[in-house]
């Protein structure tokens, strides 16, 4: 009898083991080791703020709890610390990106990754904007954003030509007929700012958590700059509704552009703005491992942004620092959704090419 009972128990472990693996392996993947979560900004920018809030919280949400660290990994737009991911980091599963403006950064010139953007093990993304502020004591000064269209000696900053939130403000600027100069290459968000408390600079562009949690208290409280617009598609008055802008009074680009022209903006630059925000606003921030990770630590990383949703304490603590809950899409098959989303218009590509190589003479 007590030989029976062995064998069906050992018969038990042996089909929970075969009808079982990839949960034993999810659950047990992170046990004991430690994640690097690589931040492809400048400590102190948007994306880091955000980034070490999803590197605290992921932590406590992984099965295994590992030990997590946070490494950041700035320049060109972004560009050195996405590909770092792609080429040289480990691909066992211990080092995942948290990365911005990646996605235009692939889908205008994917010849200039050397690894593939749409091999990436993408896990999680979430939908941002962008909030262009100026500084109020521009000629002959700036008390609303509908007097931007009479600024006179306007510079505007920004990280790199190609980068999407620079596309943006010049598309924008040139639409509404402003004219300006347009000085690049900050490496990251807070020398860029520091540029413009400066006065170097006049225009600069931010996402909502650096927005809030830093340019507001700076600069806009203290009357040194002025919000313009925020990056948007949606001519409605309504628009936009993300919680990331609550109770913030501001312009969306086309209620800005109907006040002061007084029709709705169309046109080929409207054609690429559009492009541009439909291609990166949706994916403002990736979460992404590098191509060929272990599917048991892609199961078991999903699983954890999941859990972000229903984790009280993230949610309080999203709140008290950027103002908002970041919603991460992490169903099985975004990473598909976002590989289609990688591919845009081949003309429209083509004008933004020839857009952007335009603005070294400006």
């Amino acid at each position: 009898m007590l030989r029976r009972l062995a064998a069906f128990n050992v018969f038990c472990l042996a089909a929970c083991s075969l009808f079982f693996p990839a949960l034993a392996a999810e659950e047990m993947f992170f046990k004991g080791k430690r994640l690097t979560v690589l931040i492809n900004f400048e400590a102190a920018g948007p994306t880091d703020i955000e980034g070490r809030l999803f590197a605290k919280y992921l932590a406590r949400n992984l099965d295994g709890q590992p030990a997590v660290i946070v490494q950041n990994m700035d320049g060109a737009g972004g560009l050195i610390g996405a590909q770092y991911l792609g080429e040289i980091a480990p691909k066992d599963g211990t080092v995942v990106g948290y990365l911005t403006g990646t996605a235009w950064r692939f889908a205008s010139e994917p010849s200039r990754w050397r690894v593939d953007y749409r091999n990436y093990e993408f896990l999680a993304s979430h939908a941002s904007t962008t909030i262009h502020f100026a500084r109020a004591d521009v000629p002959p000064g700036l008390k609303e954003p509908a007097d931007l269209a009479r600024a006179q000696g306007l510079i505007a900053g920004g990280l790199n030509a190609d980068a999407s939130k620079d596309l943006r403000l010049r598309l924008g600027l040139d639409m509404l007929g402003v004219k300006y100069k347009y000085v690049t290459g900050y490496r990251s968000s807070p020398p860029a700012r520091l540029a413009l408390q400066r006065g170097e600079i006049h225009v600069y562009s931010e996402s909502p958590p650096a927005y809030r949690s830093i340019v507001v208290p700076t600069l806009i409280s203290t009357g040194i700059a002025i919000p313009l617009f925020i990056d948007e598609i949606d001519p409605s008055e309504s628009a936009p509704s993300s919680p990331q802008l609550a109770g913030l009074d501001i312009p969306t680009f086309p209620q800005l552009y109907c006040k002061i022209k007084g029709a709705e903006p169309s046109g080929q630059l409207w054609e690429a703005y559009k492009t541009i925000f439909e291609t990166n606003a949706a994916l403002t921030r990736i979460v992404a491992l590098p191509p060929k990770a272990p599917k048991a630590a892609i199961d078991a990383m999903r699983k954890g942004i999941l859990s972000l949703a229903s984790d009280t304490e993230f949610a309080t603590e999203a709140m008290t620092m950027i103002g908002f809950v970041p919603d991460y899409k992490a169903s099985a098959d975004r990473a598909d959704e976002i590989r289609k989303m990688l591919v845009v218009d081949p003309k429209i590509r083509d004008f933004i090419r020839e857009y952007t190589k335009n603005a070294a003479g400006r």
